[in-house]
């Protein structure tokens, strides 16, 4: 009997969740949510601060936040012979390799690269500011392949600050938002980056400007039909998985400077948001003959919830984001009904929390990551905001937008040219 106790009770041991140790492959992590789930970390900073282990240099400038997987850490920025992929090794904390892939620094408002790179294997894909989609192989960084957005795709962005794209590998393609009248998105084959599919742009509506956004694509399953889901600069639009084809638009919620939070997709809605005094909409899609329509279950005013730019995460019915413009307000939205269940007052706390936050979801804990570099833990629960602790970085520079990453138990945070991590 005690021998089966103790078998028994090793078993538990070894099945005891630990701190996780998968990969974050791509933009918003392994399902391109902002969630990292059954790592088991007990996150509660009230008593004692994360542990700060280590910081390194040679990231460049920029506003990416990396990609990690086996072992390897990617990220973009500026570096003295242009804009570059970066690999470092995690363990050794040593740069392996660095590819510029432009002659110079792009030039646009708020210089540095936006793009964090997505693993596929081994070979890794990046947008850089300028407007070309690059794949290369993440044991060298050498080029496989290249295509220009505005060259080949008649490409353009809705406003002067940079193409901010992280692509989408599906299956055999990767997808990716040159904003051409004839290729808003399109679909390439990964391999050799020729052409599988172009998706024609069409009349959005009034608000907001022609052009790619500053938003990444997802994927949609809704009304049965698979489908690719991006917010562009003139809404958020739906294309065809299959052919591109165009299956629906929905302008109301684009507004004229900037469309940037990747919208949140599930079953058969999608809730979309922007910034810039805009607010947010629910949308249930619908099958309609071979088509599909988007219809609006809800719009919210600014004054309700606007996401500018830091991201949204869905848990169960709740939404979890920073709201207002520029202010990144801890806010819990019902999805159903757009009922407010609760929001944060910041006003006068220590430390302060100031500007959009950039938010990453860790069990049942959201990671709030400041423009002035504070970061945050809120518990992930519409019963009532629960800040569960705050600590400030050892370093930081300029507006911090890069999202915070966590992988193995550890927060990686990317401030232009630093690297620091945090055990936590």
């Amino acid at each position: 009997m005690l021998k089966l106790l103790t078998l028994s009770t090793l078993f538990c041991l070894f099945c005891l969740p630990t701190a996780d140790a998968k990969d974050w492959p791509q933009w918003r992590g392994p399902n391109r949510n902002g969630k990292i789930e059954g790592t088991g970390l007990l996150l509660d900073w009230t008593q004692k601060k994360p542990q700060h282990l280590w910081t390194i240099e040679g990231m460049g400038k920029g506003y990416a936040s990396v990609s990690i997987e086996n072992g390897k850490l990617y990220t973009t920025g500026n570096i003295d012979e242009g804009q570059a992929v970066i690999c470092v090794d995690i363990n050794s904390h040593k740069r392996i390799w660095a590819t510029p892939l432009t002659g110079e620094a792009p030039k646009h408002g708020y210089p540095g690269s936006r793009c964090t790179p997505t693993l596929d294997g081994d070979l890794c894909y990046v947008v850089t500011s300028d407007g070309e989609i690059i794949c290369l192989r993440t044991k060298d960084g050498e080029v496989v392949w290249r295509r220009g957005f505005k060259k080949e795709f008649g490409g353009k962005m809705m406003s002067g600050w940079g193409f901010s794209e992280s692509p989408l590998v599906d299956g055999d393609w990767v997808l990716c938002t040159p904003g051409g009248n004839d290729a808003m998105l399109v679909a390439l084959n990964k391999k050799t980056g020729k052409d599988v599919w172009r998706s024609s742009a069409a009349n959005f509506g009034e608000a907001g400007r022609g052009g790619a956004g500053y938003s990444s694509i997802v994927i949609s399953e809704a009304a049965g039909v698979k489908q690719y889901v991006q917010l562009v600069g003139k809404g958020v639009i739906g294309v065809r998985a299959s052919d591109g084809k165009l299956l629906w638009h929905y302008n109301k919620v684009a507004n004229g400077t900037a469309n940037i939070p990747t919208p949140i997709t599930y079953g058969d809605y999608v809730f979309a948001s922007t910034g810039y005094g805009t607010g947010a909409a629910l949308l249930k899609l619908e099958r309609a003959g071979d088509g599909v329509n988007a219809n609006e279950e809800y719009f919210l005013n600014a004054k309700v919830f606007q996401n500018h730019h830091g991201g949204m995460i869905k848990e169960g019915d709740y939404l979890y984001a920073g709201h207002q413009h520029n202010k990144g307000i801890p806010i819990c939205l019902h999805l159903p009904t757009g009922e407010v269940k609760w929001m944060a007052n910041t006003r006068n706390k220590e430390p302060k929390m100031d500007g959009s936050a950039a938010i990453t979801k860790v069990d049942d804990r959201i990671i709030f990551r400041y423009q002035n570099g504070t970061i945050a833990i809120v518990a992930a629960t519409p019963e009532g905001f629960q800040m569960k602790g705050s600590f400030v970085p050892e370093y930081q520079e300029g507006k911090t937008w890069s999202h915070p990453v966590v992988v193995d138990g550890k927060l990686f945070l990317r401030e232009q040219d630093k690297l620091m991590c945090y055990e936590l």
